[in-house]
């Protein structure tokens, strides 16, 4: 039996007679009720607006025609027996009908006394606030790796299909197909089978290109593909031996050894500074999915809709667990104001309560470039398991940057003084670094005199000239993150250049413009 399944036979054996069920996969949940009436010798009933009443499993007689909700909650109330009633899309009957309300809190409070039940299926956890009191709300999450190995086997059973897939694939296919609704993986998995005319490894990329699809029509996630190495991010020595230590961190020798999951780091720093890209080596390293979460995409207009939203989201990085879940700038949605009528304290509150509670290995990356606008309680020990800053690069990591981006254009590193560049560089941060090489580039290639000639040193440095440092505007706001490291509140991601030196000490200056 599934935790769903569990959950809602807790909920009827307990004598809940007013159960509703946030998900819109209709055909699932009459099968998983179909099958704990079975067990539990119960008849089950479907009503909706297209074809009312309608028996689903068991041997009691099926109630009256009701072709409105009214009509359908008197038969109910009328009804012998023990029972349940699956009310599809009731939600939308009880949108400004109080009378309806009414009528099916009358109906639950009657049905205490016996052993049936109402079960209202609707896409969001929304109770009118008269119903609170009478039902209990049940998120109904993807299904689970049982679930999705019932559906292909399922599918094997198809004449003419054919599956061929050692136990690893199987193994993988299923991972990938983790999040997706029961439709969506039926789906998916036929459309693998049409592409080749058998289901094997080949299909797998199919599936997880659907599978990014599907995350990004969520509205607030979107699965991200990852090229980044960490060859490819410049310095932070200290940020990458802190990854490698946990890299194995999610594996079951590392629990049967006691360890637990990590929770994850916030990066903290200017813009351009690294923390973007940081949070894509993470996923690369330890070779698991990337989702990135768009807080500001959970707000909605309508009242519980942003909550609503949440707990979605959420639900559905769960079920792709193992994997890393990126909140990119989530100081710009989570600093808490008064002008939304409670609504990002709530968001906060749910994101709070989820990364406390949370069960399943999600590695949290959480960057942020304004710290003062961070509720206090979102960063507090606990909640990540260290808090990073991301500082101007010192002169071994502005080397380190150069090389990164001149190999990325087709250059050879070894035929430009990085030494130099990088003492010229003094204050950048490694976007500014990556603008100069192009800007150079652009020189390079434009030069009048010599028309698609080879950069030099030359036409980097001179692109530098040009730029305007972000540190040059911010020295204030790093100074202020600086005090962070000193008083212990946050970790520096790099390794100083010299053994001796001190956060407190560090250079703040650049290059004149």
């Amino acid at each position: 039996m599934s935790d769903l399944s569990r959950d809602i036979d807790v909920c009827l054996r307990a004598r809940v007679t007013l159960l509703l069920l946030a998900t819109g996969e209709d055909g699932r949940m009459l099968e998983l009720l179909g099958r704990l009436c079975q067990r539990s010798k119960r008849s089950l009933f479907l009503w909706d607006h297209a074809d009312h009443f309608r028996k689903v499993v068991g041997s009691e007689p099926e109630p009256q025609a009701a072709r409105d909700p009214l009509s359908a909650l008197e038969a109910i109330e009328k009804s012998q027996g023990e029972s349940l009633y699956l009310l599809r899309d009731f939600h939308q009957c009880w949108k400004n009908q109080p009378q309806v309300i009414r009528k099916l809190r009358n109906v639950a409070q009657a049905l205490k006394y016996t052993r049936s039940s109402i079960i209202v299926s609707a896409p969001s956890g929304s109770l009118p606030e008269e119903l609170k009191d009478d039902a209990v709300v049940i998120d109904v999450p993807p299904p689970d790796e049982g679930e999705l190995e019932a559906i292909l086997q399922h599918l094997e059973k198809t004449p003419g299909v054919r599956v061929e897939l050692d136990q690893r694939s199987r193994k993988r296919l299923i991972d990938l197909a983790l999040g997706l609704s029961a439709n969506q993986a039926q789906r998916v998995f036929s459309k693998a089978l049409i592409t080749g005319g058998v289901l094997d490894e080949s299909d797998l990329e199919v599936v997880a290109q659907e599978k990014r699809e599907i995350i990004r029509d969520s509205g607030a996630l979107e699965f991200s593909v990852v090229s980044e190495t960490i060859d490819d991010v410049g310095g932070l020595e200290v940020l990458k031996n802190w990854l490698r230590q946990r890299e194995l961190a999610f594996t079951e020798e590392a629990r049967a050894y006691g360890l637990p999951s990590p929770k994850g780091m916030a990066l903290i720093g200017i813009p351009g500074s690294g923390k973007s890209l940081s949070a894509k080596m993470v996923a690369s390293l330890w070779q698991l999915p990337l989702i990135r979460l768009d807080v500001g995409a959970l707000f909605g207009g309508l009242v519980g809709e942003s909550e609503a939203n949440t707990r979605k989201a959420l639900q559905l990085v769960e079920a792709v667990a193992p994997c890393v879940l990126w909140i990119d700038e989530m100081e710009k949605a989570l600093s808490v104001g008064d002008g939304d009528g409670g609504t990002g304290r709530r968001v906060l509150g749910s994101l709070l309560t989820w990364m406390q509670d949370k069960k399943r290995p999600i590695f949290i990356v959480a960057t942020a470039n304004d710290i003062e606008r961070m509720p206090p309680e979102l960063l507090r020990r606990g909640r990540f398991d260290e808090i990073f800053f991301l500082d101007l690069p010192n002169q071994t990591e502005r080397v380190a940057i150069f090389a990164v981006h001149l190999r990325k254009h087709g250059r050879n590193p070894d035929d430009f003084d990085l030494e130099a560049l990088a003492r010229a560089a003094e204050g950048y941060v490694g976007a500014e670094i990556e603008q100069s090489v192009i800007d150079g580039l652009f020189r390079a290639y434009s030069d009048p005199k010599s028309f698609g000639r080879e950069m030099t040193d030359a036409d980097i440095e001179a692109a530098l000239h040009h730029l305007v440092p972000m540190s040059r505007a911010q020295r204030e706001h790093i100074q202020y993150l600086r005090s962070w490291v000193i008083e212990g509140r946050a970790q520096s991601a790099s390794k100083p250049d010299r053994p001796e030196a001190a956060v407190e000490t560090l250079p703040l200056q650049v290059s004149p413009a």
